[in-house]
């Protein structure tokens, strides 16, 4: 299927979808450092372009002739990070929910911040969608349960055409493992150390975590231990000199991406295009699923 990258960051959606077999025929992206990190790691074209400007991408997007488009709006209105104060629209996702509407591929996928799914901005959108004609599934899915070693939970909506609302929930749901999977379970003993520390949001919530629990999610920062750091009860071990903080090459491999993806930036973009991606495996999770629901529809 063609498929069309939209808010593409640095490709994790557009990686897995490939790794499935759907061709990629352009991504959209408007962060300078996320549209030269994803075009040293693709060969179809990323375009630089504000996609609130409906007038001018449109077109373009029709032209492309997508079955289906991906993407991620940004989810700063409505993510568990900042202030969590939602805007009353969040009007890029309203824009994804537009060109949608306007190009009328076969489906689409749009994948957020678990909680996005009860913003006001998700709700606006969701119209949008069922005024052009398609049915929704929405699930939240747990990355960990989905060939990922990390707890990180993303609200995913996937639409098609002329369906019932609910059409592939099941799909999504029983394919989900039973188990989350831990750092080891992913890497083995290759990592060459048991506990890390992950710089917390704040100082209620622990830091240090075991290989043998599933990562927390990688957020897009990235910090050593800080001198003050008083522990927390939670945490899998105490804080010494000694404790391990991730490298940015380590938290990509934990979102799933492959040993070669090359990071191009500052040190800052690139910890921020890590934290922003959605995990590879996820990625290639939902595409699987998506192939597999649509072969069944095909087959009916």
């Amino acid at each position: 299927m063609r498929a069309v990258d939209l808010f593409a960051g640095c490709g994790g959606l557009s990686l897995g979808f490939q790794k499935q077999g759907f061709e990629i025929v352009a991504a959209f992206e408007w962060w300078d450092a996320a549209v030269k990190c994803y075009k040293e790691n693709f060969n179809h074209p990323v375009i630089k372009a504000d996609l609130s400007d409906l007038e001018t991408v449109i077109p373009i997007v029709q032209d492309l002739k997508p079955e289906i488009i991906i993407g991620g709006p940004p989810c700063q209105d409505f993510s568990h990070a900042g202030k969590r104060i939602e805007a009353n629209r969040a009007v890029l996702t309203d824009c994804y929910a537009e060109i949608v509407a306007a190009v009328q591929p076969h489906c689409f996928v749009m994948e957020n911040v678990d909680r996005a799914r009860n913003s006001n901005a998700y709700a606006s959108a969701r119209a949008i969608f069922k005024r052009a004609g398609y049915g929704l599934t929405e699930v939240v899915l747990d990355a960990s349960k989905c060939g990922s070693p990390q707890k990180r939970k993303r609200f995913i909506c996937f639409g098609m055409r002329g369906e019932e609302d609910g059409f592939a929930t099941n799909a999504f749901l029983e394919r989900q493992s039973a188990k989350s999977m831990t750092l080891r379970d992913y890497f083995g003993d290759k990592l060459g150390f048991e506990y890390y520390y992950r710089h917390p949001r704040n100082y209620n919530r622990r830091a240090v975590f075991s290989i043998d629990e599933p990562a927390p999610t990688m957020r897009g920062v990235n910090r050593p231990v800080p001198k003050g750091y008083p522990g927390h009860p939670n945490d899998a071990c105490p804080v010494n000199e000694n404790l391990h903080v991730l490298t940015s090459k380590e938290r990509a491999l934990i979102q799933t991406f492959p040993d070669d993806f090359k990071w191009i930036g500052s040190k800052t973009d690139v910890e921020q295009m890590i934290g922003n991606a959605v995990p590879v495996n996820l990625a290639q999770f939902v595409a699987e699923t998506v192939k597999i629901v649509l072969g069944d529809h095909h087959n009916d």
